[in-house]
């Protein structure tokens, strides 16, 4: 029993070493980051106060390392990420903001049931943003080594959003790994797309509505929706169907991935003639559109006609997933018609 004990105490003694050592030379890091973000020319005062609030997060590091590697399928995903609740909630709210999201769904061409399907998913209409000091998150990120160009990235771009008043240090919040707000943006896409909707002088995606919708809308029209489409629909194919014609899966890179899509895509008509049916079992729409035809799990498991519009929601967010079910529950919201 004592030596057990006495493993146990050296364990503990030991792991105590290890984070005073790692504190320290995390200290040493963000003295580094702070030496280099003057040399950028970011405002003394204004790093002194960001980084006062900066704090290595062993919690960011165990979060990044082990995400879930449960093994999914559609069929099991979708009634989870998108549960009849959260349908009822996406048509509710639809209703009541609804005149300021048809404004916006006017003003940047993007229908507004997309809008609030993204909202509703990436924050649960706004409920959920994360409760992490964005700054402590990012350096901890560039500070585990891994990917630390990615993270230095997001930390110049978190004090850009700082520099330019768009909300108060100690209001900046957000994920574990730096994804901020109703819109869940990380900096650079804040930066890049984050709107001032209700002309207030801040681009405000924590605590405005308005901000957000229109935030998400810009951001889908910058990489290239278009109104005149939805963003595909479920499929059957025959039994013989040849399936290199299947968007191939594997990807490393988004620019191989629309690759893939290029060799995939062919008009609705071409589909057609190959046997592709709706998932009940009637002809395809007779309209001159193309698609790509995609698989989210294997053979046996959903197929879907994807139009243009659903590479943009693969832009968002690199997985087949996420942009099937932001897809769904745009249709749920949709019909029946509010």
């Amino acid at each position: 029993m004592i030596k057990k004990l006495a493993v146990v105490l050296c364990g503990v003694c030991l792991s105590s070493s290890v984070m005073a050592k790692t504190q320290a030379e995390f200290q040493q890091y963000l003295t580094n980051l702070k030496q280099k973000a003057i040399a950028k020319g970011y405002d003394t005062q204004l790093i002194e106060q960001a980084f006062a609030t900066a704090s290595y997060k062993e919690k960011v590091i165990s979060a990044d390392k082990n995400q879930p590697e449960v093994k999914e399928t559609l069929e099991t995903y979708l009634p989870k990420r998108v549960p009849q609740w959260k349908i009822d909630r996406a048509r509710k709210l639809y209703k009541e903001n609804q005149e300021v999201l048809e404004k916006v769904a006017k003003d940047f061409g993007v229908q507004a049931r997309f809008i609030v399907a993204i909202w509703g998913l990436e924050s649960n209409f706004g409920a959920i943003q994360g409760g992490h000091n964005v700054i402590s998150s990012l350096v901890t990120l560039a500070f585990d080594g891994r990917r630390e160009a990615l993270y230095k990235r997001q930390l110049w771009a978190a004090l850009d959003i700082l520099k330019s008043g768009h909300i108060t240090l100690d209001k900046f919040k957000g994920s574990w790994a730096g994804a901020m707000g109703q819109t869940q943006f990380m900096p650079t896409s804040f930066n890049a797309y984050a709107v001032d909707y209700n002309n207030d002088g801040r681009k405000d995606i924590w605590t405005t509505k308005e901000d957000a919708f229109a935030s998400i809308a810009n951001y889908l029209k910058q990489e290239g929706w278009n109104d005149n489409l939805t963003w595909g629909r479920q499929v059957q194919l025959p039994a013989d169907f040849d399936k290199q014609h299947i968007l191939k899966r594997g990807t490393k890179t988004r620019k191989q991935w629309l690759e893939y899509w290029d060799k995939s895509e062919r008009s609705l008509a071409d589909w057609q003639a190959l046997g592709v049916r709706r998932v009940d079992g009637s002809d395809l729409p007779t309209v001159a559109v193309d698609a790509a035809l995609v698989m989210p799990d294997d053979i046996n498991g959903r197929m879907y006609l994807a139009y243009d519009n659903y590479k943009v929601f693969m832009h968002w967010n690199r997985s087949y997933y996420f942009a099937t079910s932001v897809g769904y529950l745009s249709d749920r919201i949709a019909y029946p018609k509010i």
